[in-house]
């Protein structure tokens, strides 16, 4: 186990809840990246596959937790996109009028 690897995970992780509410609050999802989001969860699954076939410990959960979290960010931007942009095209249809 790695100190500093723990503490790099639990510095990534604190960012997740709060993008997460503020996706669900707001419902707006624009300057985020799904690819991103999608690369870092690759990322988190590779180091859970790491930990499982040659440094099997605790830290193992905060990949998972970690992957999780992104999942779940992922998942709202694809709810929330389209309603975001029938947002976006009724504004622009009531500024036309």
């Amino acid at each position: 186990m790695s100190v500093f690897e723990a503490t790099m995970l639990i510095c990534f992780g604190v960012s997740w809840p709060i993008s997460i509410a503020k996706s669900v609050r707001t419902k707006v999802v624009s300057g985020k990246s799904p690819l991103f989001m999608a690369v870092l969860c690759l990322g988190y699954a590779c180091g859970i596959i790491h930990k499982l076939l040659y440094s099997m410990d605790w830290i193992i959960m905060l990949y998972a937790l970690n992957m999780v979290l992104v999942a779940i960010d992922l998942t709202l931007y694809f709810r929330y996109l389209p309603e975001e942009n029938q947002r976006v095209a009724m504004s622009k249809d009531g500024q036309a009028a």
